[in-house]
């Protein structure tokens, strides 16, 4: 099951904090492989992640179908490993769809195409968000329950 910090890991924000050591006055930037690349390069890049967030997804589908096949008993931590690996990929297609974006909006003087990138990245929050909840609300746990009052406030949050 997806949990509040398993979705605020997924989602990184635009400008990772960076902590620095001490007694080492500025940090230097770690090198970005697309960094020189054209801009073509970095739309290409973009297509190729979210193949990758799609074949997440259908990863997290299957193994809610596995979870919910297993039981009862349901095999919770192998469903919970799923879920684990699928949001580091999120978080990692995440962080580089945010430095494309920051790429395309300053250096690359491209604003437009950096909103639509950053469009893109709010949509997959969404649907990150939506395919959580539906798969929490597909639980036998809770759709056993008989407190409709809890399964409402559920599906509002």
């Amino acid at each position: 099951m997806f949990t509040a910090e398993a979705l605020a890991e997924a989602a990184i924000p635009a400008e990772p904090s960076a902590t620095e050591a001490p007694g080492v006055l500025e940090r230097e930037e770690p090198t970005w492989p697309w960094k020189d690349a054209p801009i073509r390069t970095l739309v290409q890049r973009i297509y190729q992640l979210q193949a990758e967030r799609s074949q997440a997804f259908r990863r997290l589908e299957e193994g809610h179908r596995q979870y919910l096949r297993s039981g009862p008993p349901y095999d919770f931590p192998r469903y919970r490993s799923t879920v684990h690996e699928v949001t580091q990929t999120f978080a990692a297609a995440s962080r580089e769809v945010l430095a494309v974006e920051a790429e395309l909006a300053g250096p690359r003087a491209q604003p437009l195409l950096a909103s639509h990138v950053r469009g893109l990245q709010q949509l997959e929050q969404t649907r990150l968000a939506t395919v959580a909840l539906l798969q929490l609300i597909r639980t036998p746990e809770l759709t056993e329950q008989e407190d409709t009052l809890q399964m409402d406030q559920l599906k509002i949050k």
